[in-house]
């Protein structure tokens, strides 16, 4: 099942909401606990994103949730945002779920709003006969309520987590505590009876009728008169805890009932804590609610489950399971069964990806900041040298094959034997210019950076793939290989001959290009062709024409202009023009580059002869130019064979398998699986999704680092199968 964790950060990013306004929640999560719940959701077999709930949210889940109208597998919210600022912080996320029609776990905004405003709780289990403590309301220092009976606590009424707690015991102290609450918090104070005795949290999971009790925690108080403060809760390790508490079994069963009943009547959903205290005759008081129970590992929600057995990993699940039953009436559903390899090999990867996401963005980064423009042989060379410790690390022998024009290609295998089942393909140069680096950078769900999209963040998920592979024990009974070029920018100018051989000993061929956004996997690809085309003049034009040759170099530039208006199936660029005259003089000597893309070979060959006869025609009333036309380099086009179609179509099943979906998709910038011999399997597209490929914007998107190396790994290992 898909499941987006959102979460908030701990403090406000203009840029995350149209103004900073009101009060700011003080409630937040680590990102250190988030991904310990997202390691716990992922090893329970689920495809999770983290996602920050704020003004992007609602296109971050359009872009991830699988659409249930479309005939989809439901996925599901799991919230453990407070809320970023305003009244009511609990109930935000959850309404915003309900507005956009996606299920999500925990209660609902009418429960979330009762339970977070302490007066109205206890004013609803009043209501209910469920005993809570008297209580008092304060919106200003010098309110007056003759009935006040003192030891009273005194705390704000919109807060958890025993934010601002004091005990007081007289109207001096009093009057000044709530003045400093009120500044403070900027709301109403709730003064409640204070109850000197033992203090107790009952964990609730489930729903009605099915609704589950944990063990009894009790806080080890040092004296009836104790309270637990928010600093106390910060403490490593929390105030000490007994569990099961020490209770007659009435008073648990009491204790049980009240739960039950206040966890009815507030209308919550799926898990909360419930707060009690209990006086020196024994009467049991409810302190208040949380509905959003901490889930830390030092909470006493995970303290309780932990004593009725459960693991950290069961908790979070559970939580999630029972939030299924209430929406669908069945438990989270199933695709595999226990007999299929990729089941176990889809959890453990993507749990030991989860684990590993920060290295694997760290080395992506030092892979982005290294400027590997194709001659800049220095840099090429030193990610050519990084790349081969981490696969020598994972058990790979290398072959160089020296390149002193690009930089050395480099291939590795994993295996002694003559047949490889796959051969992953991939480039270390990319295309910008010497002086066009783009270092990396995150905004929002994406990772900029030059040549992050086309090649680099496709070696990065390479690595991440081949190490869970590893971490899962099945890496070495794949006979993998690797193939690493250094001239993709010249269009394989040099490498096509080896891709070529390397591929003809492989079974299976991918490519580690980016996906397209809407997760296309690269089944059919443009080929390309590119010019030099040099042209002279004649010493006499130069000296009657104060431009020489510039008008009628302009003539051939708005020809190609006009050609380039009809494209369909066909890119056609001009990628620099130099015009210059000898010895300082009026140019008479000019170079066109132009790169051309097409989608058929006899295209490419009709354009071919396009650019011929624009180039060589005599423009009318100039005098005869010289033209040198040299196609430099070509790759040709991928079409879809049979055996691209049955390979696509066992990666689209993993894909579903993996929650993830795939579409093929038509790249229009050739790749090294253009030089595949046609008749072997070959697909590329399987680096993360990303967009502006050559540009200064070039992106991928953060989560499908993980989403893509889960699915690698899993295309990797079923290629050894067949």
């Amino acid at each position: 099942m898909k499941v987006a964790l959102i979460y908030n950060e701990n403090e406000i990013d203009p840029n995350d909401v149209i103004n900073v306004f009101g009060m700011t929640t003080k409630e937040h999560y680590s990102k250190k606990a988030v991904e310990k719940v997202a390691q716990a959701l992922e090893k329970g077999g689920h495809t999770v994103k983290v996602v920050e709930g704020d003004i992007h949210l609602a296109d971050e889940l359009r872009e991830f949730m699988p659409k249930v109208v479309a005939g989809d597998t439901p996925g599901m919210v799991f919230n453990m945002a407070y809320g970023i600022q305003g009244q009511n912080r609990y109930t935000h996320v959850p309404a915003m779920m309900e507005m956009l029609g996606i299920p999500y776990i925990g209660s609902g905004p009418a429960g979330h709003a009762i339970v977070q405003d302490k007066v109205m709780t206890k004013i609803v289990l009043q209501k209910n006969n469920i005993p809570t403590p008297g209580f008092w309301v304060f919106r200003t220092p010098d309110d007056k309520h003759d009935d006040l009976i003192f030891p009273v606590i005194v705390k704000p009424k919109l807060e958890s987590t025993s934010m601002g707690m004091e005990v007081v015991d007289n109207w001096d102290d009093l009057r000044a505590a709530v003045k400093v609450q009120i500044e403070k918090f900027q709301q109403d104070i709730l003064v409640e009876q204070f109850i000197s005795g033992r203090e107790f949290a009952v964990g609730v999971l489930g729903n009605s009728p099915n609704v589950d009790i944990l063990p009894i925690v009790e806080i080890n108080l040092d004296n009836p008169d104790q309270i637990q403060t928010i600093s106390d809760k910060k403490k490593k390790g929390g105030v000490d805890k007994t569990c099961p508490a020490k209770l007659s079994k009435e008073k648990t069963e009491e204790m049980r009932q009240m739960c039950i009943n206040a966890f009815s009547s507030l209308g919550l959903n799926d898990y909360s804590r419930v707060d009690f205290r209990m006086d020196k005759d024994e009467n049991l008081y409810i302190l208040e609610l949380n509905s959003m129970a901490s889930l830390g590992q030092g909470g006493s929600l995970f303290y309780a489950a932990k004593t009725a057995g459960y693991t950290y990993e069961s908790l979070i699940n559970k939580i999630l399971d029972v939030a299924v039953i209430r929406y669908f009436g069945s438990s989270v559903p199933h695709h595999e069964t226990e007999t299929d390899l990729t089941q176990p090999l889809r959890v453990v990867s993507r749990t030991y990806l989860r684990g590993h996401l920060q290295s694997l963005k760290e080395s992506l980064r030092d892979f982005v900041n290294l400027n590997t423009h194709v001659y800049n042989l220095e840099h090429v060379n030193q990610l050519g040298g990084l790349l081969s410790k981490r696969l020598k690390h994972l058990g790979f022998e290398e072959q160089i094959h020296r390149e002193l024009d690009v930089g050395d290609f480099h291939y590795f295998t994993n295996h002694s034997e003559s047949q490889n089942d796959v051969l992953i393909i991939s480039h270390l140069d990319t295309h910008y210019g010497p002086d066009d680096l783009i270092s990396y950078y995150e905004n929002n769900d994406q990772i900029i950076g030059s040549g992050i999209a086309e090649s680099k963040g496709g070696l990065v998920v390479m690595l991440g793939a081949l190490h869970a592979l590893r971490f899962a024990k099945k890496l070495r009974k794949i006979k993998c290989a690797v193939l690493l070029t250094t001239d993709d920018s010249l269009g394989g100018r040099y490498s096509k001959r080896l891709v070529n051989e390397y591929s003809k000993k492989s079974k299976y061929v991918i490519g580690l290009k980016s996906g397209s956004k809407d997760g296309g996997i690269i089944t059919t690809c443009y080929g390309r062709s590119d010019y030099q085309i040099r042209f002279t003049a004649t010493s006499s034009q130069s000296e009657s024409d104060i431009h020489g040759i510039i008008p009628v170099l302009a003539k051939k530039l708005h020809a190609l202009e006009k050609l380039s208006k009809n494209e369909e199936d066909y890119k056609l660029r001009t990628t620099s023009v130099i015009a210059k005259g000898s010895h300082g003089h009026t140019p008479n000597y000019a170079t066109l580059s132009l790169t051309c893309s097409y989608q058929t070979a006899k295209l490419g060959e009709i354009l071919d002869t396009k650019i011929q006869t624009i180039m060589k025609k005599r423009e009318e009333g100039s005098k005869k130019l010289d033209v040198a036309i040299n196609k430099i380099q070509t790759r040709p086009p991928v079409l879809e064979e049979p055996s691209d179609t049955k390979f696509y179509e066992m990666v689209e099943d993993l894909a579903k398998k993996h929650d993830v979906k795939i579409k093929k998709h038509c790249q229009i910038v050739s790749s090294d699986i253009s030089n595949v011999p046609s008749e072997l399997p070959a697909l590329d597209g399987f680096g993360p999704l990303g967009h502006n490929y050559r540009s200064p914007k070039e992106y991928i998107l953060h989560d499908s680092i993980l989403e893509r190396a889960a699915l690698l790994a899993s295309v990797l290992y079923k290629c050894s199968e067949k």
